[in-house]
């Protein structure tokens, strides 16, 4: 008889953030995959957008907000619990084996390092009924074990895969912004752990280059941004789309001049890796997991003063242009080795490993 799995995947139904991407590409691989003596259950907002998709390689469970209360928790005993963030506040009301998996503690950081705040009970609850663990990085795990004592479990890192694999046509892709010069090129969601005020700063001195930043600017921190712009007179330097989709994300991706990336706290970062698919430079903070994922032939910021980030980047393109056809080939190389198909395998030999 087959052994039950769910995921807890509500998260996927916005695949423009991190959360989404990396549900939306694990089960993706795992449709790719033969599971004979598994039968997973997706949770889902949308059951008929994935059924439409996936057929019935998966069951649908259909996502309720109100199942983040105790009383409205699902009911059905599945063998194994597979909690795809460390933060989601949907959880089983019955509990057989339980898998968490963490992509950073950063809420120790950024909300509290009090372990009465709520949000440090919340997690240390997930730990202390986890039958497994896994992380998507290193540095996740380091981190993990750094504010908190992790049970006497089995502990699994596996790296996400890049999610752009397949490279779409843009030739016929029109962008409203200037590309009539080169440019530098940035995504991600608008949060100050993102960083990207500084690479704006950076932008006062450099005049050979424009910067484009996606994501979802219309918050707190993209209004800041768009401030410090028009207080700078970079109206017609620095620009901001706004959330994009693939094909205008693949547009700029390959015609950009460098990819910046400056997070001062990332549990992974799949931006970067999707830069290193279309062989461009790639320029990083050396905080956190980003070295780990970056490697050894990205450009490593230091600090954020923005002449010294000038100085960095500058260095760090001529260092690559002039060495085109060796970098281009490290950095695709490099991306091809993160694959979703792979990570997903991995997550299967876990539930095996927990089930069996």
């Amino acid at each position: 008889m087959s052994k039950l799995v769910f995921i807890e995947s509500h998260n996927l139904k916005n695949k423009t953030t991190g959360l989404g991407t990396f549900n939306y590409e694990l089960i993706k691989g795992f449709s790719q995959l033969e599971f004979n003596r598994l039968e997973l259950t997706l949770n889902t907002k949308n059951p008929k957008i994935l059924e439409a998709e996936f057929g019935n390689k998966f069951n649908y469970h259909k996502y309720c907000e109100l199942s983040r209360l105790k009383l409205f928790r699902t009911r059905k005993k599945n063998d194994l619990w597979h909690s795809l963030n460390q933060n989601t506040k949907v959880e089983p009301y019955h509990v057989n084996n339980y898998l968490l998996t963490i992509h950073d503690v950063n809420f120790v950081e950024e909300i509290s390092s009090d372990m009465n705040h709520n949000i440090n009970k919340l997690f240390r609850g997930k730990l202390k009924k986890s039958t497994a663990i896994t992380y998507i990085s290193e540095f996740a795990k380091k981190q993990t074990h750094r504010y908190f004592n992790i049970p006497d479990i089995p502990e699994y890192v596996i790296l996400n895969g890049n999610p752009i694999t397949t490279i779409l046509d843009t030739s016929g892709f029109t962008t409203k912004m200037p590309v009539d010069k080169p440019f530098l090129y940035s995504i991600g969601d608008f949060l100050e752990r993102k960083n990207f005020l500084s690479i704006v700063k950076m932008m006062v001195h450099i005049t050979d280059f424009n910067l484009i930043i996606s994501g979802n600017n219309n918050k707190e921190y993209g209004f800041e941004i768009a401030k410090f712009i028009q207080d700078n007179n970079l109206q017609n330097h620095v620009f901001l789309t706004g959330k994009v989709d693939d094909l205008a994300k693949q547009y700029y991706l390959s015609n950009c001049h460098a990819f910046l990336f400056p997070s001062i706290r990332e549990g992974f970062g799949l931006p970067p890796i999707e830069a290193m698919r279309f062989g461009k430079p790639i320029f990083l903070s050396n905080k956190t997991s980003l070295p780990e994922i970056g490697g050894e032939h990205c450009y490593y910021w230091d600090n954020f003063d923005p002449e010294n980030m000038k100085t960095v980047l500058f260095e760090g393109l001529n260092h690559f242009y002039n060495n085109k056809v060796k970098m281009e080939t490290f950095m695709k190389e490099r991306a091809e080795s993160f694959n979703w198909k792979t990570a997903a395998s991995e997550y299967l030999k876990v539930y095996e490993k927990c089930l069996y």
